[in-house]
């Protein structure tokens, strides 16, 4: 089955780049395009849920980090790309965790978002790291498990990926899913957490 795709942007000339580059990674993906978060209902009845999203956080019906949060809440299992102007220092830890999987600035350029969406789609989707919010027992991926290892060695995002054989953005992905399972925002909260409940003996 062909892979759905939503893609989320005002700018007819930047939202026809975001297509032009996803049809590179996927030429036959059904690739879904909308002006505004308004339009989503619309979309799932006529095209079904998206397998991945690419969003502009800053849209008529929307600023900052809400949309993220209302886009992960109707689609659990999908994956979300924010595609941003604002600098990742301002806004890529409030996205990340309102549920996007990687954030990408606009100024970064086409080569480098096609590179990114090529990274998640690889990553795979949020059901595959098991995904779960409050449970008092967390269980991790295989992956996970093998990045929780590396991580309390005290290897670096590109030592951990020349370890796995993976690239570096692939591992951040993994690590922004388990922070966000674990309820944490930094390697030590995350290696606190992953102590007290007995998953690095």
């Amino acid at each position: 089955m062909a892979m759905t795709i939503y893609a989320i942007d005002d700018h007819p000339m930047l939202l026809d780049a975001i297509v032009m580059a996803m049809k590179r990674l996927r030429p036959r993906a059904n690739i879904v395009e909308l002006a505004s978060l308004a339009e989503l209902d619309a979309a799932v009845i006529n095209h079904g849920p998206p397998d991945l999203v690419s969003i502009d956080i800053n849209l008529p019906d929307n600023d900052s980090h809400a949309g993220v949060a209302k886009v992960r809440s109707m689609f659990p299992d999908a994956r979300i790309a924010v595609f941003s102007t604002h600098p990742a220092s301002a806004m890529e830890e409030i996205c990340i965790n309102s549920g996007a999987d990687i954030y990408i600035e606009k100024a970064s350029g086409r080569n480098e978002y096609v590179a990114a969406l090529k990274t998640l789609l690889a990553v795979g989707p949020r059901s595959e790291d098991d995904i779960s919010s409050g449970a008092p027992a967390f269980k991790l991926s295989e992956r996970q498990r093998q990045i929780v290892q590396l991580m309390d060695r005290g290897l670096t995002n590109a030592e951990m990926a020349t370890a796995l054989g993976l690239e570096a953005p692939s591992v951040k992905i993994h690590l922004w899913r388990l922070y966000q399972k674990l309820g944490v925002n930094n390697r030590a909260r995350a290696l606190f957490v992953l102590r007290q409940n007995h998953l690095l003996d």
